[in-house]
């Protein structure tokens, strides 16, 4: 929707949305209309059935600004008005039922009270600032709501960059055409995110990546880091912005050409802001890099393309990315420009930030630890009874919407349909008669898994017809997903089905999934060209459940 010209804006968003596997359609609102588009919609964009909409607005928007003559009062007014006249936008928008994007504003490119625009009543910077709060209020209480932060591309690339008099007196740009990638990247950047196509982990270097100097050579009190030096400030600093990342459930893991016992040394040191129980895989041994990060990936179990791999050493980025294409190789220069080579990208936008994100790399140990103790028993059924497991099963309610939309968006393996929903869709489903709706939550003695699977069945008379079912890749081959069938199973005999019709979409990344509904009882009925294939289970007469191996909780 349009709040200025925005010609080259949807070229290059396509560009950056192609780049990420997303092949995009737009619909493209009037010149300036972005109001009058949105609120009285003459049905065209009802019609078009946006997944998302994207509202390019700017300072240049504003239409009620405090003069010298308004007294406090006048200037909250029109604070208000502008504030409310946006927010009707908004709202508008967001009865399309699909998540909404709209820019902050930028400020103004002069300032006739100087510096004293910042702090008076009357000043435009601090009325564009008031602004952009309230706006922040807004998306902050409004589920399906997520800005471009334009006032900070401005302050990051620079006011006399990013606004251009000639583009906007002439062709009527509100961004400089010198920057609208970077504006459109941004954008892009909020909408793979929400799409799940965000990086999930990083495998590092440590030699001159994440500490100055040769470990085997230099030993752990040669190596640079800290802040007694220039050098050693750049590389504490990126450490600290890697451990940040961790916190929000970012995987960071070591993939290093040293010996394991030396390199580990380097995160004893007092003044390393990483320690070596922050990564979740280490390693460190002479193998091929590429060899390595494959390795990372079947343990962690994520596909190798979630891994960002970040090496001071040219040669290897080469190497990585001529054997693993799949995976995103930055280039990195001096370490005082490391930071930047992975914050510009936005490989790990968020979009949401759920209490299981933030438990994120704590669940991958404790799957470790698992792991670990599989190898102790022969039998894989003993294994699975000795976990302890615990499975909280439950339609789907207010307080885990937000989680299941996350869920639902960033599955990719265990994704029968790979069908998209958005929090609006997800929230229409609750208390909804027409639907059976379910989530799983395991608990086992190694700790809280979270809310891992989710499945959503459209019921039809006596046929409830399956449009999703996911399940995380954290909890594969823990019998969870038989847990949740003998669960739907239960349910839906109790609503009166008789059949449940499932469905399998092949893509790359859900083979895993094909012949997952013949395993637990139904029949193929289908298949065309493509591989799409429907699926029928009708064994309700003398069913028996198929888990056994953990507890039920049901809520």
């Amino acid at each position: 929707m349009s709040g200025s010209t925005i010609g080259e804006i949807k070229n290059i968003l396509e560009l950056f949305l192609l780049a990420n596997g997303i092949r995009p359609e737009f619909y493209e609102g009037g010149y300036s209309l972005f109001f009058e588009n949105l609120v009285f919609d003459d049905g065209s964009l009802k019609a078009f059935a946006p997944d998302f909409i994207y509202i390019h607005t700017s300072q240049r928007n504003i239409k009620l600004w405090p003069e010298a003559e308004d007294d406090a009062a006048a200037c909250e007014e029109k604070l208000n008005a502008e504030f409310a006249r946006f927010e009707q936008a908004v709202k508008a928008a967001l009865g399309f039922g699909c998540p909404v994007v709209i820019n902050n504003f930028d400020l103004p490119l002069y300032r006739v009270m100087g510096n004293r625009e910042g702090v008076d009543v009357h000043g435009r910077v601090r009325f564009v600032r008031k602004l952009n709060e309230k706006l922040a209020a807004l998306a902050e209480a409004t589920p399906n709501l997520y800005i471009n932060d334009l006032a900070y591309l401005q302050a990051l690339y620079g006011m006399d960059r990013f606004s251009d008099p000639t583009a906007w007196y002439a062709y009527k740009y509100a961004v400089s055409l010198e920057c609208l990638p970077y504006l459109c990247q941004s954008v892009a950047n909020i909408i793979k995110s929400l799409l799940g196509k965000n990086k999930k982990a990083l495998a590092l270097d440590l030699d001159n990546t994440l500490w100055g100097g040769i470990i085997g050579d230099d030993g752990a009190e040669g190596i640079v880091m800290g802040n007694e030096t220039p050098a050693g400030m750049a590389y504490a600093e990126f450490q600290g912005y890697l451990k940040a990342l961790g916190k929000l459930g970012i995987l960071l893991n070591v993939c290093s050409k040293n010996e394991e016992s030396i390199a580990r040394t380097g995160f004893d040191r007092a003044d390393s802001v990483l320690k070596a129980d922050d990564f979740l895989c280490f390693k460190a041994n002479w193998d091929p890099k590429h060899l390595n990060i494959a390795a990372m990936a079947g343990e962690i179990n994520i596909l190798p393309e979630s891994f960002v791999f970040l090496d001071d050493n040219p040669a290897e980025r080469e190497i990585v990315r001529r054997e693993l294409p799949m995976v995103t190789v930055p280039e990195l220069s001096c370490p005082e420009e490391y930071i930047a080579a992975i914050d510009r990208a936005g490989y790990f936008e968020v979009t949401t930030l759920s209490a299981d994100d933030k438990k994120r790399a704590e669940m991958y140990k404790q799957n470790a630890q698992r792991a670990q103790l599989e190898q102790s028993f022969g039998n894989y059924d003993d294994y699975l009874k000795s976990l302890d497991m615990v499975c909280e099963i439950g339609a789907f309610d207010a307080p885990h919407a937000e989680r299941i939309t996350q869920l639902i968006n960033k599955t990719n393996q265990f994704n029968l349909t790979t069908r998209r929903y958005t929090a609006a869709e997800v929230e229409s489903l609750l208390d909804n008669d027409e639907y059976i709706t379910q989530y799983g939550r395991l608990v086992d003695k190694f700790g809280d898994n979270g809310l891992v699977t989710a499945m959503i069945g459209h019921k039809q008379g006596d046929v409830l017809e399956m449009d999703l079912w996911i399940m995380s890749c954290r909890t594969f081959k823990r019998r969870l997903e038989h847990a949740m069938f003998d669960e739907l199973v239960r349910r839906a005999a109790a609503a009166g089905v008789r059949t449940i019709v499932g469905h399998y979409y092949p893509t790359a990344k859900n083979l895993l999934v094909k012949d997952f509904y013949a395993t637990i009882g139904f029949v193929k009925t289908a298949e065309d060209e493509a591989g799409n294939c429907t699926f029928e289970f009708t064994g309700f007469e003398g069913y028996q459940p198929q888990c056994g191996v953990m507890e039920i909780k049901r809520v």
